[in-house]
């Protein structure tokens, strides 16, 4: 872990900057991207095919998702020459360059979940006796 130095400085860079990174978190750390953009990694997908691997996603918010996904340079979409039409979505190189910081966020849930669990039912358990 990096020392109280390192943070500091590191956490003056992040707020000298926040007028840069803001709008880019706000584009890649909604509820859904993390998941698209986890499920069309190893592979790309039709629209269907997402929708059954993202368990609880509406069929608007998924698609909605994906058009800002495309939109932001994440995702390609591709209309395929089938009959009726079909539409794949792919990874671009710069939706794959979150590949690694998704992975280390998703390994700290998994990691980590039990305890913010806990922490919420003490923290409710104590507000319900006050």
């Amino acid at each position: 872990m990096a020392d109280d130095t390192d943070l500091d400085a590191l956490s003056e860079c992040a707020l000298a900057e926040m007028a840069r990174v803001r709008p880019v978190l706000d584009k890649i750390a909604d509820k859904w991207t993390i998941l698209i953009l986890t499920v069309l990694c190893p592979r790309p997908a039709r629209f269907n095919a997402i929708m059954r691997r993202l368990d609880g996603i509406t069929h608007k918010a998924l698609a909605d998702a994906l058009k800002r996904l495309e939109r932001n340079g994440l995702v390609t979409r591709t209309v395929l020459p089938t009959a009726p039409i079909g539409v794949e979505y792919a990874i671009t190189p710069l939706g794959h360059s979150l590949r690694q910081p998704f992975e280390a966020l998703c390994t700290w849930a998994l990691d980590h979940g039990a305890a913010i669990e806990a922490a919420n039912h003490e923290h409710d358990s104590i507000k319900a006796r006050q």
